[in-house]
């Protein structure tokens, strides 16, 4: 086991590229998993909206993944997620998003501005296949680019023989001295994690979750100086104070859909409305499950339902529950909750399956189209999440078609993307039974 000295105030370190598919999930994974093994606690966070990376972070800390989302979340949010991972770890390791400078269209809100808001500094990704010495430039760029955040160290991935690792090893030692090299991570087939449509496949899908873990800390620990690493971590610079609610909770006693088939929850958000003294319930849809008749307003998140839209559509008691509870509760379903709440999915076979049918949509995958970014949304509806003209921030990410079957139901939201141009109003609202696409985070 190392002997290590971290700073006694909570610090963190970010893992970036310079591109999607450098293997930074994978690195990131080994090596809070690699440093868990050798004694360090480590809080882990992820850059910007997603649900499918946080899932295996969390499995590798053992501990709750938290999202930091420049754009979709206030500052005050940020410094609130901040405080809670200092409380839960002394070192924060955070994983980046796409390239370290990629953000929203107009460039911001990137890695690359996290790392300069948090003060945590980052260690870039290279995958150095196909190429040697001219690393060393790519990783000039990348630190002289800006001069707002610390580019502390590289890590060099999918490295080919002895040959490959000097000729690297000697460029940098010629034109980046002052960078240290943590790293070098060979190229290997065995380390891959599977995907679909919308990313990686969830955490809680994969069987073999530990010895994937297994593999990819061994890999980490001969490759890369943990110690070395872990030491270069600072302490997080935005004053952190205990987080305020982003979200109102839906009810008093709020029932959760919680399955494979609606695995989209941020952490964070029910964490969030339990500091808001609401009572949390959960109950599987997959699993023919009812939500709870104590529950005042029942909360279907996103997923994957249109993978498991037949055995959905044959769960009787499911539907019959959610339609009783919407005589009374408040129904709230988000992109494949909102979905289900619809009175059909179709396929990507063109089949069609019946859904529960509280609102009038439909749902298509015949001809997958991706609905793909952040959102600006403003209620068009009193509901419990906040009265009319109340403003939202999220993001949708989806590849169905909707038909609205009634052209009269109530929209839910107006809505802007990231630019504010203005979008289609997105969602539906019927009495008590609401949804839309977007998977909101945060207050406007």
């Amino acid at each position: 086991m190392l002997k290590h000295t971290m700073k006694k105030k909570s610090s963190g370190l970010i893992i970036a590229a310079p591109a999607s598919g450098s293997g930074k999930t994978i690195i990131t994974l080994g090596l809070i998993r690699a440093l868990k093994n050798n004694g360090y606690v480590v809080a882990p966070a992820k850059v910007g909206p997603d649900y499918i990376d946080p899932s295996y972070l969390a499995a590798a800390a053992d501990m709750p993944c938290l999202n930091l989302d420049l754009w979709a979340m206030r500052l005050e949010t940020i410094a609130g997620h901040c405080f809670s991972l200092s409380k839960a770890a002394p070192l924060i390791i955070c994983e980046g998003v796409m390239g370290l400078f990629d953000g929203t269209c107009n460039g911001k809100n990137s890695t690359a501005d996290l790392s300069a808001t948090t003060g945590w500094p980052v260690i870039l990704v290279v995958d150095v296949k196909g190429q040697a010495a001219s690393a060393a430039a790519v990783i000039r760029g990348f630190a002289s680019h800006r001069d707002d955040f610390n580019l502390c160290g590289v890590i060099f991935n999918r490295v080919g023989g002895t040959k490959h690792r000097q000729s690297i090893s000697n460029a940098m030692k010629e034109t980046l001295p002052s960078i240290p090299i943590l790293g070098f991570v060979p190229k290997t087939v065995s380390m891959q994690l599977a995907d679909r449509h919308l990313g990686l496949i969830h955490a809680s899908e994969t069987g073999q979750m530990l010895e994937f873990l297994s593999a990819a800390s061994e890999l980490i620990a001969n490759s890369i100086d943990l110690g070395t690493l872990a030491n270069l971590a600072q302490e997080t610079r935005i004053e952190m104070r205990e987080k305020k609610s982003a979200l109102a909770p839906l009810g008093q006693h709020i029932a959760v859909a919680r399955d494979a088939a609606f695995a989209f929850l941020y952490d964070a958000l029910l964490q969030d409305w339990r500091n808001q003294n609401a009572e949390l319930s959960f109950f599987s849809p997959l699993a023919n499950e009812r939500p709870s008749s104590h529950a005042d307003a029942i909360y279907l998140p996103g997923g994957y339902p249109e993978l498991y839209a037949e055995q959905l559509a044959s769960n009787r008691d499911f539907h019959a529950g959610l339609q009783s509870a919407a005589s009374k509760a408040f129904v709230y379903g988000e992109c494949g909750g909102f979905m289900v709440l619809g009175k059909s999915i179709i396929d990507r076979c063109g089949k069609s399956h019946h859904m529960c049918g509280l609102l009038p949509l439909e749902s298509s995958f015949a001809d997958p189209k991706l609905h793909l970014g952040y959102r600006e949304v403003k209620s068009c509806s009193d509901t419990p999440l906040g009265s009319v003209g109340k403003r939202f921030r999220g993001h949708e990410f989806h590849y169905s078609t909707a038909i609205t079957l009634d052209p009269d139901i109530g929209k839910l939201f107006a809505c802007t993307d990231s630019a504010q141009k203005t979008l289609e109003s997105s969602g539906l609202i019927s009495n008590n039974v609401a949804g839309s696409f977007i998977h909101l985070v945060d207050e406007a």
